[in-house]
């Protein structure tokens, strides 16, 4: 398998891919990413050459946002002077489910953060997913506090105030063909 950066064309490719990853949640009782992400917002985010793609032949496998930028609201003026890099819709295609490969880009992002000279790779997962949280626990990410108050970048209240982080270190072994390169 291979990551490779996102492009424009990709668009249509990853909304399908977080409406799947939607009825999946759904189907397990999670309101998660109910609401429709902006077609707008992912494109900006395309551009920003911060998404990215694993392919497993012609199929997308997985996708990753990794961008220095926070979320507003959620991290500390004191934390977001240490140098970081935020996962967000990290998603994997039910066709390639329980092979780890979540863990596998978390690895790759840590490595990225990493070498971009970042001490952390932070997240903020969905207040009431407590699967996803214990998940992101088991890959080794640590609790720092949970975020209510605020707005949700697609509208609505915030549901997505799960704050984890681990240390950014090394790591070759995700296994994936990087494309990306160096950050």
């Amino acid at each position: 398998m291979i990551i490779k950066q996102a492009t424009a064309d990709d668009l249509d490719v990853l909304l399908a891919f977080r409406q799947e990853a939607a009825s999946w949640l759904t189907a397990l009782g999670s309101d998660q990413w109910q609401r429709p992400y902006p077609a707008d917002r992912l494109l900006s985010t395309i551009e920003a050459g911060v998404v990215f793609m694993v392919r497993d032949g012609s199929t997308t496998a997985a996708t990753i946002t990794l961008t220095p930028d926070a979320e507003e609201g959620l991290w500390s003026a004191e934390e977001l002077q240490e140098g970081s890099r935020f996962v967000n819709k990290l998603t994997v295609a039910r066709t390639h489910a329980g092979q780890d490969l979540g863990g596998r880009l978390l690895d790759w992002a840590g490595d990225q953060a990493y070498r971009s000279g970042a001490k952390w790779l932070r997240l903020d997962a969905w207040t009431t997913n407590k699967p996803l949280q214990n998940y992101y626990l088991r890959h080794g990410f640590k609790h720092v506090r949970t975020v209510a108050e605020g707005g949700a970048v697609n509208g609505g209240p915030r549901v997505s105030g799960w704050l984890a982080q681990r240390p950014a270190i090394p790591n070759t072994a995700h296994g994936l063909t990087d494309l990306v390169g160096r950050p």
